[in-house]
């Protein structure tokens, strides 16, 4: 199948389109909300308010007896705030560090809803099957309605977002000085957890509790690698997101038995590792780069220098001075014979008949600049 066949199954097969809807709209929401747990140092939250949501979704069943989507995530939403809100105490009220509660809360809940998810397989009525695909996601069950309480959630944790907007930002970046102009900090907190408690349980179904965490993590450590304003990381973060969920349901789609969730997170995590090469920001292969061109343009400072050092200390400043003597003095950055010849390109020097080289009227001039400037500068 190529491409043009996906793109024209997208719009006109179902299940399909279906898919990448919910999948956009997870990737949209969680990315955007993944953003401020990266600030905050809390992308560890996404995993456990994933692994915790399973008892809620797994009680919600035992208490209503429906396999509804509005009540399971109602169950998973609960569970989730829950387990916040004993991470919190936890931290707050004990000498137990961020990182052990964490691993605390994760390992009890998801313990406790496996056990809950073993009681109801047991069952002797069917009316439970279904459940476990919140473990590993099951994407091409989605339907238009669930597609559909995905978007209105999804929709209302954004609006929420953009209305208080200036004041998660001063919770990410100074929550001592917002606290001291009187803002409600332990609210706000409280109200952005449970945004992210939302966008992670929009995406159990699609993805699953196990993955889910990725693509809360992910789509933001890749705009953090193209920039450091937050506005433009928080769009990145959520274009990722969305890129990230199409991709997945038309990669799936386009092989047979390729489960959509896990495509969805290797194609997210293919966009961190790119990100993580090739940003132009943070992205390593571009500081290396940017470290080599600064490594040679040092390396050209020094050889101008070196000659015009040479050229004050010796009669005459048209006396041409060996390579061998600018390697000597080069000991510490190197680099001689190429920016020689670099600095010969650009008429700042040239060499004598005897293979020794001397610096143009040119070169002179910006040797002397260039020294002016060094001794300017504080």
């Amino acid at each position: 199948m190529d491409l043009a066949d996906l793109l024209r199954n997208l719009f006109l097969d179902y299940t399909l389109r279906t898919v990448a809807l919910g999948a956009a709209t997870l990737g949209l929401v969680s990315g955007v909300l993944g953003g401020f747990a990266l600030l905050r140092r809390q992308s560890l939250l996404g995993d456990a308010i994933s692994h915790s949501a399973l008892p809620g979704i797994a009680l919600a069943f035992l208490f209503t007896g429906s396999k509804s989507p509005l009540v399971l995530v109602a169950g998973a939403v609960i569970a989730g705030w829950v387990a916040t809100l004993f991470l919190s105490s936890v931290v707050q009220n004990t000498r137990i560090k961020y990182d052990t509660a964490l691993g605390l809360i994760l390992s009890v809940f998801f313990g406790f809803g496996l056990m809950l998810l073993t009681f109801i397989q047991r069952r002797p009525d069917a009316t439970q099957a279904g459940l476990d695909k919140f473990l590993f996601g099951q994407a091409a069950t989605l339907l238009s309605r669930d597609v559909l309480i995905m978007a209105v959630l999804g929709a209302l944790a954004l609006a929420v977002l953009a209305v208080l907007w200036k004041e998660f930002k001063l919770l990410c970046f100074d929550p001592q000085f917002g606290a001291s102009q009187g803002f409600p900090m332990r609210f706000l907190d409280f109200v952005l957890t449970s945004l992210l408690v939302i966008a992670i349980v929009l995406g159990l179904q699609t993805v699953g509790v196990v993955l889910m965490s990725a693509m809360v993590v992910a789509p933001a450590a890749a705009a953090r690698q193209w920039t450091d304003h937050l506005g433009r990381m928080v769009l990145l973060s959520g274009c990722f997101g969305l890129l990230a969920g199409v991709s997945g349901a038309l990669l799936s789609s386009s092989v047979p038995h390729l489960p959509t969730g896990p495509t969805i997170v290797v194609c997210v995590s293919l966009i961190m590792v790119f990100s993580l090469l090739f940003a132009t920001n943070r992205g390593l292969l571009w500081n290396w780069a940017r470290e080599q061109r600064n490594r040679r343009k040092l390396q050209l400072e020094a050889v101008l220098s070196d000659l015009y050092i040479l050229s004050t200390q010796h009669p005459g400043l048209e006396r041409g001075h060996p390579i061998e003597v600018l390697r000597t003095m080069a000991m510490g950055h190197g680099g001689v014979d190429r920016s020689l010849k670099t600095l010969e390109e650009r008429g700042l020097t040239r060499r004598t008949a005897g293979a020794a080289w001397v610096l143009t009227d040119l070169g002179l001039e910006e040797a002397k600049r260039q020294i002016e400037e060094r001794g300017s500068k504080p």
